[in-house]
């Protein structure tokens, strides 16, 4: 077992393959693929009726084509040297992929919360991606490149203190470390700011299963059924509930044995399919209601389907052959406190789905309401929550030793996320530009939804 010393010395050694000032450089490669063939090629499997909305979401903004094109960013991070030290990635650490949710003992955490992407590769991937992210929102504010790079700069030098914060710990410390959301309320400057945090708590809240049975079900004949809202929420067909009732024992299988107790206690009501998010629209996601007690306790799962993971070809294979297992796996490893729910199984044509809830006091921020101030704090956050996860999985006196305590690295990043942002920008008109001439179909009005 090699000592701290030897893993600091390590980490200072990853410098001469990749030294700190070297990631600021963006410089698209010569043979860099078409960011629209990418999307298609992304696209070939999956619900080809959805893809409007996913393109027609991704041309909103640049901020938004960002989120969806996980793929077009994973394949220019491919291309450039990186450092070895190996963490397990979100794989998409965008500024969106953050948020407040409820552990076991019902505290609100704050953490990433969207792991479809999650595989084993250098940790500066996900903070590139973090701080692309900030500047691209930054940017999309009106607020100027210098504005972008601040707010970048503060997302990577809170990554870089709460590595280094977190080598001094030990094992079982950096395990128990979590973000708890209400004591992240005093660092929040202003009043004001603080007051808007709060209510956003409070509506996180009262996102629950019992808030989601109110809006997303109806009676008829007096049985609770869910809602019909094409071509965002759509009830399963006979075959497509006799598929999940009968897949829903594999997935039971995968949960610990006192949850498989407490999931035997509710009984399948109703089953919809429903689309959510950005980059996932398209791939096969439904929605499951089940009661326990009785009519007014209600749970709601959702079953996703889960593909290769855009880092997939660009990396060295990683531990788990099944797509579901890579994501289920990589979120119990990420998050400080996981879904108790959370599972996996193959269900059918041999396709891969991860099941977790649908809702359990989940919430984010709308970004584009954040002043320059809360964008900072909110940047802040997400650098530090970044560090906490990549501290659980890979060798955290290692990456503290290679960022140092110099801001050598905080500034490469920031300058790497505003060129990037323009790379992003131009990707984003690229889109634009198939949509305009009929290449790819997109429906203009789709709302963003989750």
């Amino acid at each position: 077992m090699t000592t701290p010393a030897e893993r600091a010395e390590r980490g200072k050694a990853a410098r001469k393959r990749a030294s700190r000032s070297s990631h600021g450089v963006w410089i698209p490669s010569a043979d860099r693929a078409d960011p629209v063939t990418v999307l298609e090629r992304q696209a070939a499997d999956r619900v080809q009726e959805l893809l409007p909305i996913r393109y027609g979401r991704m041309a909103a903004s640049p901020f938004a084509f960002l989120r969806g094109a996980a793929a077009v960013m994973a394949g220019d991070l491919g291309t450039q040297r990186h450092t070895g030290l190996t963490v397990q990635l979100s794989g998409d650490a965008h500024l969106l992929n953050f948020g407040v949710f409820a552990s076991p003992e019902r505290s609100l955490l704050f953490d990433l919360n969207d792991f479809d992407e999650t595989y084993p590769g250098p940790f500066e991937w996900d903070v590139k991606r973090l701080a692309a992210s900030v500047a691209a929102v930054t940017g999309e504010q009106g607020h100027g490149e210098d504005r972008a790079h601040a707010a970048a700069l503060a997302a990577a030098t809170a990554y870089r203190k709460g590595m280094r914060r977190l080598a001094r710990k030990g094992e079982l410390d950096v395990w128990y470390e979590r973000m708890d959301a209400h004591e992240l309320l005093p660092l929040i400057d202003s009043a004001r700011h603080r007051k808007r945090a709060e209510a956003r708590l409070d509506r996180a809240r009262r996102r629950t299963s019992l808030q989601a049975l109110g809006k997303l079900t109806e009676l008829v004949d007096g049985r609770r059924r869910i809602i019909h809202d094409p071509p965002l929420l759509e009830p399963a067909g006979p075959p497509d509930v006799a598929a999940l009732r009968k897949i829903f024992g594999d997935y039971r299988s995968t949960l610990a044995e006192e949850r498989r107790l407490l999931l035997d206690r509710y009984r399948f009501v109703d089953a919809a399919r429903k689309v959510v998010g950005v980059g996932s629209v398209g791939t096969r996601c439904f929605i499951v209601l089940l009661t326990g007690r009785d009519s007014g306790d209600p749970l709601f799962l959702q079953i996703k389907e889960a593909v290769h993971s855009v880092l997939e070809e660009h990396l060295p294979s990683g531990p788990h052959v099944h797509p579901g297992h890579r994501v289920v796996a990589g979120q119990r490893l990420l998050q400080a406190a996981g879904d108790i729910f959370l599972g996996w199984m193959t269900g059918p044509q041999g396709r891969a789905y991860y099941w977790r809830q649908l809702r359990d006091m989940k919430g984010s921020l709308d970004l584009t309401t954040l002043d320059p101030a809360e964008l900072h704090a909110y940047a802040r956050l997400c650098g530090t929550a970044l560090a906490r996860a990549h501290a659980r999985s890979g060798d955290r006196i290692a990456i503290a030793a290679y960022l140092g305590g110099a801001d050598t690295f905080d500034r490469a990043i920031a300058d790497f996320a505003v060129r990037y942002a323009t790379q992003n920008t131009q990707d984003h008109e690229a889109l634009c530009n198939a949509i305009a001439a009929g290449i790819l179909p997109a429906d203009p009005h789709s709302p963003s939804g989750v």
